[in-house]
């Protein structure tokens, strides 16, 4: 090579490093690189909660990476659903909800979030052992019990839920409009609170899966399991198919991403999650919390929410259900 070469190539070079240098630093790292944050609709406390704990440890650590749940209750879970909405789709930002937040809740009231295209659906997640529920000392000890008692005293027997327009609220609902009753519904800010009025007397009723605890302890007593099978921690209490009225609560917890989150980190945590699901370990925990675990994948899942929201609001339309 002569000297002239020489002289042109090796400025040359030291110029093509001087730029390809910063494209280098500009790669992004391989995810997660960084602690992802698990938003949580409700107050700490109830099944969410306890679900959305659960599968952000086991998630974790199948990535290598923390997640950190944050619980932002209120509005009916409107107000989390908002902010993973509003959240970057990066891959760090996940939202663990139930079916009222993407499939019952925009029928009844402007959300600030769009169900359908403001989501990325990674993986249903269970589906419940809902338990209609009453106080220690109801006059009544079967849903057929509760509905004579409601005849008699139209109005006055009352049902606490999670929220407006959360499926624990749509739940006793649908028995008001199956049943021919009229019940007061009262709203909490997350089902723990209604629990702890329901277990002091304060209200006669409610309708979600995480009273089961304290029905096996005697502190509230289970009326009907509201499945499509009985709950096999409650394999005396019958369904209330069984006790008359066909009710289908389609009542699931799903993991979600804001849009525009990347395809392979979509596929990454739907595969990890779905090995979490089919572990004993899983059952047990969920059943505890009057859960199965019921694994959809992505695509799978996003028309399931479709089917769902449709049969949700022909039910509210022809049930004629408002949100106050």
């Amino acid at each position: 090579m002569t000297f002239a070469l020489r002289s042109f190539i090796a400025p040359l070079g030291a110029a093509v490093a001087l730029l390809a240098g910063p494209t280098v630093w500009a790669q992004p790292a391989a995810w997660p690189n960084k602690p992802i944050r698990v938003i949580v609709p409700y107050p700490a406390g109830g099944n969410s909660d306890a679900i959305a704990r659960y599968i952000a440890d086991k998630l974790g650590r199948a990535v290598g990476q923390s997640m950190v749940v944050e619980n932002k209750g209120g509005a009916g879970a409107t107000i989390g659903a908002e902010l993973a909405a509003r959240s970057p789709g990066d891959g760090y930002t996940l939202l663990i909800a139930p079916t009222a937040v993407f499939a019952i809740t925009p029928h009844l009231r402007k959300v600030g979030y769009q169900p359908f295209t403001d989501f990325v659906p990674i993986a249903q997640l269970s589906g419940s052992y809902s338990i209609a529920t009453a106080s220690k000392d109801a006059p009544f000890n079967d849903l057929n019990g509760l509905i004579a008692a409601a005849r008699q005293a139209p109005g006055k027997l009352t049902f606490g839920s999670a929220g407006p327009a959360t499926a624990t609220h749509l739940a006793g609902e649908m028995v008001k409009y199956k049943a021919g009753i009229d019940m007061l519904h009262v709203p909490y800010k997350g089902s723990a609170e209604a629990l702890g009025d329901l277990m002091g007397g304060r209200i006669d009723m409610m309708y979600d899966p995480v009273t089961l605890n304290q029905v096996k302890a005697g502190k509230v007593k289970a009326l009907a399991v509201m499945s499509k099978a009985r709950h096999p921690e409650l394999p005396n209490v019958p369904t209330i198919r069984e006790q008359g009225l066909d009710i289908d609560t389609r009542s699931w917890f799903g993991l979600f991403a804001p849009k525009g989150t990347p395809q392979p980190t979509v596929e990454r945590l739907a595969a990890e999650t779905q090995k979490i699901l089919a572990t004993e370990e899983a059952r047990q925990l969920l059943l505890k919390m009057s859960q199965f675990p019921e694994f959809v994948g992505p695509a799978a899942f996003a028309k399931q929410i479709q089917d769902d929201s449709s049969f949700f609001k022909t039910l509210i339309a022809r049930a004629n259900i408002h949100v106050d």
